[in-house]
């Protein structure tokens, strides 16, 4: 089983979404999020969470890109739950019991999408506001197409390896 994680290759996040992702947290599109939104809520930091913003299940935070990687049951079972917790206090859903299914089904969602993608393929989202409702389109950037070396900032943050390493 394979979900995406958060991940950074600059600070710009930082700055662009009014809460960004932490690196490393999995994601999902989150697209659920802009359902009732008009061209009037797209302005600032909201327009580029809706425009391009992954949603962390963690920290309920937006990222850029997210990276795919292997999954275990027992991790996709405690996202769920946090997902449906979310969706009650957030969206007043009336239960986690009630919340399951949807939660379960964005979850499905975004396992389908990255399910025949190879580990640390990047995918990224983009999302238009349409007469129907909103409508996304994805975006997989395969690994040796992704020049990582070329983006990725090095140095030791916050006890991360020196040499820019760090695991998944």
């Amino acid at each position: 089983m394979k979900l995406a994680r958060a991940i950074h290759f600059d600070e710009s996040d930082q700055r662009v979404f009014h809460n960004p992702a932490r690196t490393g947290e999995w994601c999902i599109s989150g697209g659920f999020e802009f359902s009732n939104w008009s061209e009037a809520d797209l302005t600032g930091k909201a327009r580029q969470a809706f425009s391009n913003g992954w949603l962390g299940v963690e920290t309920f935070g937006r990222v850029t890109f997210v990276a795919v990687t292997v999954v275990e049951e027992n991790e996709v079972e405690i996202l769920t739950a946090a997902l449906a917790d979310h969706f009650v206090a957030m969206y007043g859903a009336p239960s986690v019991d009630a919340a399951m299914p949807a939660a379960r089904e964005e979850i499905a969602h975004m396992m389908e999408l990255c399910e025949d993608q190879e580990p640390n393929t990047l995918l990224t989202v983009a999302r238009e506001l349409t007469e129907a409702g909103v409508k996304e389109s994805f975006r997989m950037i395969e690994p040796q197409d992704a020049g990582l070396d070329q983006f990725a900032v090095h140095g030791d943050i916050e006890g991360m390896d020196p040499t820019g390493g760090h695991s998944h």
